[in-house]
């Protein structure tokens, strides 16, 4: 299968709606992290804190607030991508060379969360910034500041679908419904026409808001169906579905807003993260060679978009979720971390081989499949290479890691790290830790430390990447849950 289409096949899957996007081209500018020091659970990141860049990289992370898109942010099995992703990803670089850090850096976690708490959670610490195609307004200003245009020109456009009555201006809006969010700039344009309109004597547009988790594809989907006549989406976006949805109409003579700015929003009284923010889209944004690069990347070619609706890929991801459901199931384990682990292992490729002989998708060595604990003879298919890798892990929690003071999050992931590095050097790890005065029940920011200068970066780094590929998960499918009940309630 084509990278393209696997991301877009499983990000279908966990959202319900076409969720993928481009892979990251080989030397493209979207580099994977390598080292560690990501916080150790989802709750941290949604703890409420406030302040400036300097207390962020005090802290080593900067949480970056956008959308579930297949523009802006996806999953790819468990890897990260969209135009915000690999953003974050290199102002994560730019962060830490200016910052001088080394082995344990600073990270720049993308948190999906619906549209209207975008801003709210900036203001009240849930967030530090926001990436999400925000147009800059009046009203937004007033919540919030802005950094500097990260792309310009921008125009927001009337979209109709099949159920849609004539319109030949503006003013024909007049009485009729238009279904946007209520808290987009969508909303905001409208409520102006609706003040020129009633200057003029006429009826107001009917704004009709829609549920927070539904992004301007899906709203584009659904007046493709002719459940909502009638949207505002900007162009560029407006352009880039009517490719993929042959039945909805972009109405270029109906422009609602022209010369709009999107930018990156942030909190009041953080100065210090503007200069920097404004600093890195001043060499990152619309304009320059890396963002061009990024633009055309998702939004020149739809073909990525039509592999995601592949009925034949769709069928294949869910037979594998459900072989990774259950053989957690069985040995005690998060499923998502496991897939996690697998996409780290083989890009979850059942045929891949490695020099070294790791075979398929957990990558795990035929002679260790037969050892007497884990009693796999044959790993060449892919449910009995799952069930090796996932029963090795459990055999490793087990006879390495069952220690009351070790709870199971961190029990799994030295499990993980002996996945990699072996059970007897990552023990050996944490004996070292403790002596070193640091916490030896616990990965991040303790044995991983040692790690780091024991074995370099090879073994922080794997476990980081599928913590961070883990996180992805559980943040995406808590939005499928909420996207695919918008998307119902729409139809009803």
């Amino acid at each position: 299968m084509r990278e393209r289409t696997r991301i877009a096949a499983l990000a279908a899957l966990l959202l319900g709606v076409a969720c993928g996007g481009p892979a990251p081209e080989e030397g493209s500018y979207a580099p994977a992290t390598d080292v560690a020091g990501i916080p150790e659970d989802y709750a941290f990141l949604a703890q409420r804190w406030t302040g400036d860049l300097d207390g962020m990289l005090e802290r080593r992370v900067v949480r970056l607030l956008t959308t579930a898109d297949p523009v802006l942010y996806f999953v790819d099995g468990a890897e990260q991508g969209g135009l915000v992703y690999e953003a974050a990803r290199l102002l994560e670089d730019e962060l830490n060379r200016k910052a001088g850090t080394k082995h344990v850096r600073v990270h720049v976690v993308v948190i999906p969360v619906p549209r209207d708490q975008l801003l709210p959670a900036i203001v009240d610490g849930r967030g530090d910034l926001a990436a999400a195609n925000l147009t800059i307004t009046t009203e937004r200003r007033r919540e919030v500041d802005f950094s500097r245009a990260a792309a310009k020109n921008v125009a927001e456009i009337v979209v109709v679908g099949p159920e849609a009555p004539p319109l030949a201006t503006l003013e024909d809006l007049s009485g009729e419904r238009v279904f946007v969010r209520a808290s987009s700039s969508y909303a905001e344009s409208l409520r102006g026409l609706n003040v020129r309109l009633a200057a003029a004597g006429r009826a107001s547009v009917e704004i009709v808001p829609v549920d927070e988790n539904l992004e301007d594809g899906d709203v584009l989907d659904l007046v493709q169906a002719g459940v909502y006549p009638i949207t505002v989406v900007d162009r560029h976006m407006a352009k880039l579905w009517s490719q993929v949805l042959p039945e909805i109409v972009p109405r270029d003579d109906l422009a609602l807003r022209e010369g709009g700015e999107v930018g990156w929003a942030m909190r009041k009284g953080s100065p210090k993260l503007q200069a920097a923010v404004d600093a890195f889209l001043a060499r990152n944004g619309q304009g320059t060679t890396v963002g061009n690069v990024l633009i055309r990347r998702y939004l020149g070619d739809p073909s990525w978009l039509r592999d995601a609706h592949r009925p034949e890929d769709q069928a294949r991801f869910r037979q594998t979720v459900e072989v990774f459901r259950k053989y957690a199931d069985r040995y005690r384990f998060d499923w998502l971390m496991i897939m996690a682990q697998a996409y780290q292992e083989s890009h979850l490729d059942q045929s891949k081989r490695s020099p070294a002989g790791a075979v398929g998708i957990m990558q795990i060595k035929p002679s260790t499949a037969r050892d007497p604990s884990v009693g796999i003879a044959d790993v060449t298919t892919l449910e009995d290479n799952v069930h090796a890798g996932v029963k090795y892990l459990r055999v490793m929690a087990d006879r390495y890691f069952d220690d009351p003071e070790v709870d199971d999050r961190n029990a799994m992931l030295f499990a993980i790290a002996s996945y990699n590095a072996g059970p007897a050097r990552v023990a050996k790890l944490r004996r070292e830790a403790r002596e070193s005065g640091l916490d030896p029940n616990r990965w991040f920011g303790n044995v991983e430390l040692v790690a780091a200068r024991r074995i370099g970066r090879e073994t922080v780094q794997y476990v980081a990447n599928i913590f961070k590929y883990y996180l992805a998960y559980q943040m995406i499918t808590r939005r499928a849950e909420s996207v695919s009940g918008a998307r119902a309630a729409a139809k009803t």
